[in-house]
């Protein structure tokens, strides 16, 4: 599933919008945004820790999506604008004390997904950063016992 450059910039907004209370002069305590992404109804719903509402927007594209992979795609798209929106600076004035996290839930409130960790001293450790890690082990231990 792809979004087009209008949805895309849509979810930005709403993303931006939810946390623009969290510029405030005081930090704040949340611990976690949780994003609820409804395939029937294409909505986007993002909640506090206090299930309060912070933003909500409608994605076209989601509402056609008929594959069974929906909570796949919408992570895979999530993370990304997430992790665009983190390298561009947008979290950079959050006065929320981290560590903090954006997830993807269900409509149970059960996390699906971590999309974003936002701490200074924490690495998630991804499918995409282990990638090739066993060839580079086993290289490692083939050039260690040939000595």
């Amino acid at each position: 599933m792809k979004l087009n450059e209008s949805s895309s910039a849509q979810l930005k907004a709403t993303i931006r919008k939810a946390i623009g209370k969290y510029m405030a002069d005081e930090e704040s305590f949340v611990t976690d945004i949780h994003f609820l992404a409804n395939s029937q109804t294409g909505s986007c719903t993002l909640f506090d820790d206090d299930d309060q509402e912070l933003g909500h927007t409608t994605i076209k594209e989601w509402v056609a999506y008929e594959g069974d992979d929906f909570d796949e795609q919408t992570e895979e798209i999530l993370s990304a604008i997430l992790h665009e929106m983190k390298d561009a600076n947008d979290f950079d004035k959050l006065q929320i004390i981290k560590p903090y996290s954006f997830t993807l839930i269900d409509e149970d409130k059960e996390t699906l997904a971590e999309l974003l960790l936002m701490d200074d001293d924490t690495l998630i450790v991804t499918d995409e950063l282990l990638k090739g890690l066993d060839e580079e082990l086993n290289d490692f231990l083939k050039d260690l016992l040939s000595r």
